[in-house]
Formats: C-alpha cells, structure tokens, sequence
C-alpha cells in the first residue's frame, strides 16, 4: 500500500501525525502533514487507513 498527502488540501489538523505517528509527520515551515514514507511498512496498513479517515480535509490518499 502506498500513501501521500496531498499538499495542496491539508489544512495542518494534525490528525494523522496524531493517530500514526510512524506514518506522518508535520512540516516545521506550515505545520501541513507529508507521508514519511510512500510505502506503508507491513501491518500498518490499518494505520494509514485510521488516518485517511480522521481527516477532516481528505487530503490522505492511499492506493
């Protein structure tokens, strides 16, 4: 599974940093979140699918 956030969407709600951090992170410069890594590692795919839910934006998207 691979995940991103796309820049141009998220507000910096920080859900997603919150409820995974291993699989988000926030940038220093805005605060908007970014996929530490595009591919989701082995049985965290539920995260990344937690996280693409909590945000209020849909700025996560997973394929």
């Amino acid at each position: 599974m691979k995940v991103r956030v796309d820049p141009e969407v998220c507000q910096g709600h920080t859900l997603c940093a919150m409820n995974a951090p291993d699989l988000f992170a926030l940038r220093d410069e805005d605060g908007h979140a970014y996929a530490v890594d595009e591919e989701v590692p082995a049985g965290k795919e539920d995260l990344a699918r937690d996280a693409a839910r909590t945000c209020p934006e849909q700025a996560i998207v997973l394929s």
